[in-house]
């Protein structure tokens, strides 16, 4: 079976457009396997730990998944949360672009 290819990398910056995180926004920590995306401080779930050798033990707050349809890339040119269009250039080689812009999203 091969990788699904996703129009989101990690680093990009996201909004939220569904459930009770709508309308935050952060980098993209990385991605899961399943079509699944993990942004930073967003989506906050609390693990309870034992203590062991490593770690002191506690309430960790860490980061939970979110489906990538329910984030929207935010095009760093004009801030707004846009879709994904790509591009071949000369070389051909694939960039990504915003739709509503038209300016490309990654650099090089």
């Amino acid at each position: 079976m091969m990788a699904q290819k996703f129009k989101i990398k990690k680093g990009d910056t996201v909004m939220v457009i569904t459930g009770k995180d709508r309308g935050k926004t952060g980098k993209v920590l990385h991605l899961a396997d399943p079509g699944r995306v993990f942004v930073e401080k967003v989506n906050l779930i609390k693990r309870h730990t034992r203590p062991s050798k490593a770690s002191k033990g506690g309430i960790v707050e860490k980061e939970g998944g979110f489906y990538l349809s329910k984030v929207m890339i935010v095009c760093p040119q004009c801030e707004k949360p846009t879709r994904i269009g790509i591009r071949m250039i000369d070389g051909g080689k694939k960039l990504r672009y915003c739709k509503k812009c038209e300016e490309i999203i990654d650099k090089g």
